[in-house]
This record gives C-alpha cells, structure tokens and sequence, in this order.
C-alpha cells in the first residue's frame, strides 16, 4: 500500500492542504464540523503527521531509529553509544525509542516510519513473532539485532537481516561449565518462555548441557522473573532469587541468563546466609561492566557487543546505499570464568 500523504487527505475531504494543517495543528481559524471530517478522515486511513516537519513537505531526512525492547538492560547503552557515534560520521540523526514488553516492536516502527520519515531502523532485543505479512509492510530498511538466531519456520530469510549470538549453544557452554565443576542441582533465572524468544533459547541450551551429562531436568530450579517488573533488572533478579531461596529448592549454584538479574540475585543469595561462591556459584550472561566489578565479579558469557553494533549499523547503511539486500551474522560469545563461580561443595 502506498503512503497516505497529508495531500490525499485533502483531496478526500475536498478541501486545501492548508485547512487539514490547521486541523492537525488544532488551530483556531477552522470550521469545527470542517476540523471533525478532517480528522475523522485521518483516523480512518491511519495517516500520521510527520511532526518533524510542520512545514508538511516531504523532508528528505536522513534518520536512523534504534527500537530498544528491555531499555534497562545496560547491554544496549554500549551498543546504542557506537551506533550513535557511527551514525554521525555518517551525518545522520538517530531516533531512540524505547518499546515496553508488552508492545509489538514492529507495530511502533511503523507509526515511526510514518512520523519521523526515517531511513532505515534497528531493533535491539525482544524476540523474532512476528508474521511475514506484517514485516513486509515495513518499506524502509532494518535489521533485527540481539533477537537470538531462532525465527519462524514461514519467514523467509531474504526479508530482514540479523545480528546475534548463537544464545542456545553459549548457554549450553555456561551450564557445561557448572557441572565441570561438579555442580548438579543448578537452577535457571530466565527471563521469557515464548518460543523463540531469547530466555527460551538459553533455557534450551542450559537443558542440553544437563541432559548430555545425564542429569535429571527438574523443573523447580527452573525460575521465570516477575511478569509484571522489568524484566531484565537487578531487582527481578533479587525478587526472583528470593523466591527461590524461600522455596526450599536445594541447588548448589544459579543461572542468571543475564548478568544484571545475577548481580540481583547475588544480593538475595547474600541475605539469605550464603556465600558465593563457598556455600553457592553464580553464573550469569552477556558481559556487561557491572559484571564485572561487582564483589565477586560474576562469571558470564560476554556478547562482543561493540562489534555487534558496529557491524549492525555498517550492514544497515550497505543495505540503504543498495550495496546489500540482506545478511544474518552469528557472533561467538566468550566464557569468562571470575570469582562468584567454584567448586561445588561436597
């Protein structure tokens, strides 16, 4: 579908560019039966005003926008600063836009491509549910990056580009090394369960490592985070931790599947009377700074952020300067052992 443009709506309601302006605008000097077809026309099709330009031509604006699913996760703040800084070489804007969990990341960018005239469009986080259809009506270049390497079967491949970690096969890697330690009631603070989601990809790889080493999955160490808080949070990771120290679960060690819920759970382990990682290990994910000056630093599988972002925004310009049409690129994380992860006891 083409574009609806603030001249068809005047042509629709018979009346000047001018006048729909002035609806839009709220202005006083319009008829209110005029202003209220007006909108109602507006309402019908779905147009949004490009607020950026209240001149109402057609700027030709050269903007990138990042769509951040789990904003308080400090895994993005350092990719968010090198997209920022390679966007500006480039002599772009960058249009930050935080979407709450509940939202559909690819229902707010189409309101954004139609507000901001943007160029092409970055989605961190979240997860790939998203039909062909849908996507599809995206008329602008984007990339989904951190979204984990699982999409639906029905997505053809050649309609998005990617950027990631392999989340299943690291989280295997972590879990493997907790049981090298000796470690086998190992609980899991995940963070979502829907298929294809990022929690649900390192729940898998955690379950993987378990079965090849012959351990039973029990699924009371299995802990999802509070539904109704930020998900990624130290907070969650406290309440979550708590929980499970109150459940009466024995477990000798805990993964995080993020490193800001492990610094959280950290806090609750100590309240308890634990001592990491004498009496209990934790493990935790992505690699993020706090990490690792946290007292004990906390072992983690560290994303290569920096070189995720500088690769997600280079591919994004290739593909609006027409050198590439799509590409998906897996990243190697690394394992990163430190103090808050030993030997089990006994």
């Amino acid at each position: 579908m083409p574009e609806i443009t603030i001249k068809d709506i005047a042509k629709q309601c018979g009346v000047g560019i001018s006048t729909v302006s002035r609806a839009i605008n709220n202005h006083p000097d319009i008829n209110p039966e005029t202003k209220n077809m007006i909108m109602d026309v507006i309402k019908a099709t779905g147009f949004v005003p490009n607020n950026s330009a209240r001149n109402l031509k057609r700027i030709d604006a050269k903007s990138i926008a990042v769509l951040v699913k789990g904003i308080t996760n400090p895994l993005f703040s350092d990719m968010i600063k090198v997209i920022e800084e390679e966007t500006q070489k480039k002599k772009y804007s960058l249009v930050l836009k935080h979407v709450e969990y509940y939202e559909d990341e690819v229902d707010v960018a189409l309101e954004l491509v139609k507000e901001k005239r943007l160029r092409g469009i970055i989605f961190l986080g979240g997860y790939f549910l998203h039909s062909q259809e849908k996507i599809e009506n995206l008329r602008v270049p984007y990339i989904f990056s951190t979204i984990g390497t699982a999409v639906p079967e029905n997505i053809s491949r050649v309609l998005y580009s990617s950027i990631a970690v392999d989340d299943r096969k690291e989280s295997y890697a972590m879990t493997a090394h907790l049981i090298g330690l000796g470690h086998r009631n190992i609980a899991i603070l995940s963070a979502e369960s829907e298929i294809n989601s990022i929690g649900q990809l390192r729940l898998e790889g955690y379950k993987d490592a378990l079965s090849e080493a012959g351990i039973a999955f029990n699924e009371r160490l299995v802990r999802q985070v509070e539904d109704d808080i930020e998900h990624y949070s130290m907070e969650n990771g406290y309440i979550t931790a708590k929980k499970l120290v109150e459940s009466g679960e024995k477990f000798t060690a805990v993964f995080a599947t993020a490193d800001i819920l492990a610094v959280g759970a950290c806090r609750a382990l100590l309240e308890a009377g634990m001592r990491i990682p004498e009496d209990v290990s934790v493990a935790g994910y992505d690699g993020i700074d706090v990490g690792k000056y946290y007292n004990p630093a906390i072992t983690t599988v560290r994303q290569p952020v920096k070189d995720m972002a500088k690769t997600t925004i280079k591919l994004l310009f290739d593909i609006i300067a027409g050198r590439k049409s799509y590409e998906h690129i897996v990243f190697p994380a690394e394992l990163i052992v430190r103090e808050s992860t030993g030997t089990a006891k006994g």
